[in-house]
């Protein structure tokens, strides 16, 4: 079945809340259009606010050596940016920036502190989801050090995918060489051979999912393994 932006107009996390309460938050959030490489967090900086992705999808990316970045995590319609709010830390560990563009729900970082403490259910809820990340973070971990880089943009093009609810996204050898944490020439390479063997169309940045399922034989296992951790932690 196509994927279409319609079929995610809300976020998994706010609509599993209970109905009564689940109006009361959505009253306190602004729905927002994020652009493709837009910054919306810096490590060691104050949280702001707090973002519940809708039709985008976000990037969570650990600076090395300050010279050098590597992705770690993406947040789309599944998700929320800000989940260490829920441990008490303010303060953003990581960076993030915009991977798919799209639209979100955004609620400042005081008013969100006041639903928690207002809601067992969106708490309990909350750290099931930080559960959740935290063994997606170490899937990712051991999928950058065992895994080639053909099988590893596979796996980042399918999670955009499902998170951008669209066949068509933006995406720049220079800013997946970025997040995969390889050199631009190995990004070419492998786009090069999957547009080969035509699971996707590339040209001028503009990337477009051909072959869904061929695409998911040529990842790596992690891709399962993401989506098996979320099921299993959130029900």
């Amino acid at each position: 079945m196509p994927i279409t932006k319609s079929a995610a107009a809300t976020n998994r996390l706010i609509e599993a809340l209970p109905r009564k309460y689940r109006q009361r938050f959505l009253a306190t959030c602004k729905p927002v259009e994020l652009t493709f490489a837009e910054v919306l967090a810096e490590p060691g900086e104050r949280i702001r606010h707090v973002f519940f992705p809708t039709t985008s999808c976000i990037s969570l990316v650990t600076p090395i050596d300050g010279c050098a970045s590597l992705e770690v995590g993406l947040v789309g319609d599944e998700g929320m940016l800000g989940i260490s709010l829920i441990l008490g830390v303010g303060i953003s560990p990581l960076s993030a920036l915009v991977q798919g563009e799209g639209f979100a729900l955004r609620m400042d970082t005081v008013l969100f502190r006041r639903e928690l403490g207002l809601s067992p259910a969106l708490q309990g809820m909350l750290k099931r989801y930080l559960h959740v990340v935290m063994g997606q973070l170490a899937q990712s971990t051991a999928c950058t050090r065992f895994h080639v880089v053909e099988a590893r943009l596979a796996r980042c093009l399918l999670m955009t995918q499902d998170r951008t609810h669209s066949d068509a996204f933006h995406g720049t050898h220079e800013f997946l060489a970025s997040i995969l944490g390889v050199r631009r020439v190995g990004v070419t390479k492998a786009a090069t051979s999957l547009r080969n063997r035509k699971l996707i169309s590339y040209h001028r940045g503009n990337i477009k999912i051909l072959d869904r399922s061929g695409l998911e034989a040529a990842s790596c296992g992690c891709y399962e393994a993401d989506n098996a951790t979320y099921i299993r932690g959130m029900g």
